[in-house]
Formats: structure tokens, C-alpha cells, sequence
């Protein structure tokens, strides 16, 4: 069946903070578990990515390409979100770049020498380095989505490493998480492993960067917000990682600080949610838990979770992409399972419940970055072994294949949609590609 677009987002929003069937999911074979989505994965003839009939693709960004601020788009494009301009047909896209310290140059922004750093402030770059500057960041995109053609693109944060992914927030700026705790020496002249606000801009704007201490430094993936209070959620890249809770002294003004909380499970200290060797945590648990109050949130030695873990606070298998969504907020651990292809989690008020765990690499394949559609679907995108593939689940709990990644093995990284809905934005992180996958989004069979 195919239904119009306007009837196809009114049935599914109804689900999209509940997810029904789920409990059948641990059950039931493969083949009860997948839902034919929009059609086969057609080849494409310039070996990019695979849709299904009558969806395309936009390359919008190309490691590598001059910026309309004269740098270099950077290389490792992750985490995405997307919002909206001031022309009802832009959007401003901010896109982190999970460049590593000691990276080549032609990797990052500056040129094959670095030789354009000299174009920038001092207090523009947050780490310049002892030979050569750190060179994650975000860099923002303007882009019209009815003639789907960029308007112009820019650094928009530097001297920063490894930024994986992050998140949008209600008062329009992006969180950048790093995913990492290198320290000061070596080649680094600063501590990184934390989080840093980037507001949305449409003209040429270099963020200040200044460290979010008070978020906690450890292997951050990403956030979610939630609107009314401001609270902000954090994910931990660890096979042992914590789920945080950051609650600012003001809403909105996180360079103000506040304190940092780790979820912990009621009359179940120290639950650890992996499932890797028993199944612990059941598909559609609902599980109340409270917060923990941290302390030493700065880490020098890099051990929060542990001392988190140890006072009662929960563990999950890598903590990677999150996305809020109509009350709830989603929320992906890459190997987490028997088998390790990954748990999807959902929080909504002060209830913990076990999404998805498919334990079949075939349905989902380490599950990384997500984001909810208009519509309630889940779009995840994986960093597994071999094809790599955008998955989705439904609001009914099913499973199906969005795209494939037909040029290399690489992951897909932020996805994120158009606030009209109409463009899915995604990055092809080793590929050095962003592109914009538009088509019959209401087409969708059933």
C-alpha cells in the first residue's frame, strides 16, 4: 500500500515516541522482523549510493574542496544536524570532522603546509599543538533545499580533535563532542575530551572555543537536549561507558556550568546493560532509574566511568549517536547484544527501555549515529564490517535498508533531516562525502 505523504506522517507520528511489537522482536525470526521499506537498493551507475527507486542524491561537500572562506573542507566529515535559516528554502547544516592529532594536513583546513593558519586569530584555535595545529573541528554549510545547491560553506570551530558527533540545541547552536582524552604534551599544548557550543550561523563565523568543563572530559559521542528544562544527555564511547546527564546552573548558558549525573538503575546498582553474556536487560523492559551526582567531572586520569561504575552508575557498550524526539530521547550502543551488532535505547521521563537489540548484522550492523524521521522513523546509520549500510527501523518495530555506501566500506555518519523533511543529509565519513537524498518519502510500503 501506498498512502500520501500527509497521511503517512499523521498514522506513524502517533508512534513515534512508542515502539509497537517490540516485545515480539527477541522472538521471532529474521524474515517477521523486516518490512520492504521503499523498495529494492538500486546499483548506481556512478558507484556512490545505492537508493531505492525514484530517491537521489546531491554531493554537497567533497574533502578537500575550497570553502567559500578560502579553507580546505576538512576530511572525517561525522556528526550532522540541521536547521533552519532565515530563507524558508535554506538550512544550515553544522558537520563535525573526526580528525585524529598528527593527521596529514591535507586532512585538515589550512592547506598542505598549514600554511593558512596564519589567517587566523590566536584565540580562534583552541590548540595550535607543538608542530602542528589540531585540525577537528565543524565546519557549516548553507544550503537551498529547492534548488538543492550550496550557498556557501565555512570553518566554524578548529584547533580541536577528534569531534565525533554532538547535537543540536533548542536555542540554535550545536554541540561538538571530542572523542577522545588526550592530554597536554606530546603534540597537544591543551587537554581535550570535551565538548565545545557552536552557534548557527549563516555568514562566516569561527565559534570561540571554549572547553564545556563542567560536561565532564571523557570519550564524548554525543548529546541530546531536552527543551523545556535545558538538560543536556551524553553518551560515552567505552565498551564500559556511562549514560550522563548534564543540568546547567542556566538554561541555555552552558559556559555558566552546572552539575554532571550518571543514570543509575533502581534496586540494580551498577547494571550492566551490554547483554554481551547474559540477557540482562529484556527488548521492551521498562526500567526506572534515578541520577547520580559525580564528582572530579575533569578527569585528568580519565577514569569517570570507572568511579561511576563503582558508586552504582549503569553501564552500556559504547554510547554513540542520540537524537530527541517528541518526548523521548534515542540513543544508540554500537556493540551492544549477544552478538554485539548493537542496542537501540529510548528515555522518556524516568523510564529506561531496551529499544531494539536484533542481534542480526543482516537487520543492523553497528548502529552509530541516529536521528528520528518527521514521521517517527528511526534512521541509523552503521560502522560495522564490510557493506555499510543506512538502516531503519519503523515505529512498528521493523527493519529495513535505506542506502548503501557503494564506493568503499566506510561508515555513514550524521544523518540528519531538513526541517521541512524533504532532504536527508548524511555523511560517508572515510569517503570524505556529504550528500543530501531526496525522494518519495511518503511512498513508503507496508
Amino acid at each position: 500500500m501506498i498512502c500520501s505523504r500527509r497521511a503517512f506522517i499523521n498514522k506513524t507520528s502517533s508512534f513515534a515516541t512508542g515502539l509497537l511489537g517490540l516485545q515480539a522482536i527477541s522472538a521471532v525470526g529474521k524474515n517477521s522482523q523486516e518490512h520492504p521499506g521503499y523498495g529494492k537498493l538500486l546499483k548506481d551507475k556512478s558507484g556512490i549510493l545505492d537508493l531505492p527507486k525514484n530517491f537521489s542524491y546531491k554531493i554537497i561537500g567533497r574533502s578537500g574542496e575550497k570553502m567559500t572562506d578560502g579553507f580546505f573542507l576538512p576530511g572525517k566529515p561525522d556528526g550532522m544536524a540541521a536547521f533552519q535559516g532565515i530563507n524558508k528554502n535554506e538550512v544550515v547544516l553544522i558537520r563535525n570532522h573526526e580528525i585524529d592529532p598528527n593527521a596529514s594536513f591535507s586532512t585538515g583546513p589550512f592547506g598542505k603546509r598549514n600554511e593558512m593558519i596564519k589567517n587566523l586569530p590566536e584565540e580562534n584555535i583552541y590548540d595550535r599543538g607543538k608542530n602542528s595545529p589540531c585540525m577537528g573541528g565543524t565546519t557549516t554549510v548553507v544550503y537551498n533545499v529547492r534548488i538543492q545547491k550550496v550557498v556557501r560553506q565555512f570553518l566554524s570551530l578548529t584547533g580541536t580533535l577528534r569531534n565525533c558527533a554532538g547535537g543540536p540545541t533548542p536555542w540554535d547552536t550545536w554541540i561538538s563532542c571530542e572523542e577522545t582524552v588526550v592530554s597536554s604534551g606530546g603534540s597537544c599544548r591543551q587537554d581535550h575530551g570535551w565538548c565545545f557550543e557552536v552557534p548557527v550561523s549563516e555568514k562566516p563565523l569561527l565559534a570561540k572555543p571554549v572547553p564545556l568543563k563542567a560536561m565532564g572530559r571523557f570519550n564524548h559521542e554525543a548529546i541530546a537536549v531536552e527543551p523545556e528544562s535545558g538538560d543536556i544527555y551524553l553518551t560515552e564511547d567505552r565498551h564500559e561507558g556511562l549514560l550522563y546527564k548534564f543540568v546547567p546552573k542556566i538554561r541555555g548558558q552552558l559556559v555558566e556550568g552546572g552539575k554532571l549525573y550518571a543514570l543509575t538503575v533502581k534496586d540494580m546498582s551498577s547494571l550492566d546493560t551490554r547483554n554481551w553474556k547474559s540477557q540482562k536487560v529484556k527488548i521492551g523492559q521498562e526500567i526506572s532509574f534515578s541520577w547520580l551526582e559525580l564528582d572530579g567531572v575533569d578527569s585528568p586520569k580519565d577514569d569517570l566511568r570507572f568511579r561511576g561504575f563503582r558508586k552504582g552508575a549503569a553501564c552500556f557498550a559504547r554510547g554513540e549517536g542520540m537524537w530527541y524526539s517528541k518526548g523521548s530521547i534515542y540513543f544508540a550502543c554500537t556493540n551492544g547484544g549477544r552478538k554485539q551488532n548493537g542496542q537501540v535505547w529510548k528515555i522518556t521521563g524516568e523510564k529506561l527501555t531496551l529499544y531494539a537489540e536484533p542481534n542480526d548484522s543482516d537487520l543492523v550492523d553497528n548502529c552509530d549515529n541516529i536521528t528520528v524521521a518527521p514521521w517517527g522513523d528511526l534512521i541509523l546509520c552503521e560502522d560495522g564490517g564490510g557493506k555499510q549500510y543506512l538502516d531503519v527501523i519503523t515505529p512498528e518495530g521493523k527493519f529495513f535498508k535505506l542506502a548503501k555506501n557503494a564506493n568503499s566500506s566506510g561508515e555513514f555518519a550524521g544523518a540528519t533531516f531538513s526541517p521541512d523533511g524533504s532532504t536527508l543529509f548524511v555523511n560517508m565519513q572515510h569517503d570524505g562525502l556529504t550528500l543530501g537524498i531526496t525522494g518519495p518519502w511518503e511512498s513508503k510500503l507496508s
